[in-house]
């Protein structure tokens, strides 16, 4: 994982699209909320419908560097807030992204763990309703199974197998060696159009 992260660091979610135009992307409804939008790790997997105990569960279970994602139905009810982003801090998790809404944003705003849902809201939800936790879900319109590699910077939320995420990330990063030579040619006044000539 050590690697996989190294290689993530290089690269942006951009890179990794137009290197593999079929990689999962997660709905642009799904926004960040907090101070750092960006994510790699595992995804822990927890479905909830306007009861967030499976969030706590999800939260309870994972380990340092997990990604816990929430398939919340896209739900105006708010499944997570304020206790739960600091219980990850905590545990030095990944982040947290909740198909649903999140609340707190006084503090979840300034917060350096990355929070990411698709509404926010006071109105939380039941915490009655235990929820199994690591199963395949769907979150942002894509599939999630347990385990999978989440990647998140300014632009979204990508999700990418982990046994085919070393070679996402490798190609992504020849994507981003090419931009780079771009990008030196427009500081040398060669027009867009030139530039973007092999």
């Amino acid at each position: 994982m050590e690697a996989i992260r190294r290689l993530a660091a290089a690269v942006d979610t951009t890179a990794v699209c137009d290197a593999d135009r079929d990689v999962r992307v997660m709905a642009p409804e799904l926004r960040c909320r907090s101070a750092n939008p960006v994510i790699c790790g595992p995804a822990v997997t927890v479905r909830c419908r306007g009861d967030f105990l499976g969030v706590i569960q999800a939260i309870d279970q994972a380990r340092p560097g997990d990604v816990v994602v929430v398939d919340g139905g896209g739900e105006r009810i708010a499944l997570a807030g304020e206790l739960f982003a600091r219980a990850a801090l905590g545990k030095r998790l990944g982040g947290i992204i909740v198909d649903a809404a999140y609340r707190d944003m006084r503090f979840v705003s300034t917060c350096d763990l990355p929070v990411y849902s698709r509404h926010v809201t006071p109105r939380a939800g039941t915490r009655s309703t235990p929820a199994t936790v690591n199963e395949p879900v769907t979150c942002g319109g894509v599939k999630v199974d347990p385990g999978d590699l989440v990647l998140a910077d300014h632009d979204g939320i990508l999700v990418l197998d982990p046994d085919a995420a070393e070679a996402q990330l490798q190609a992504a990063a020849t994507v981003m060696d090419f931009e780079a030579r771009i990008v030196e040619r427009l500081d040398n006044g060669v027009s867009l159009t030139d530039s973007l000539k092999q």
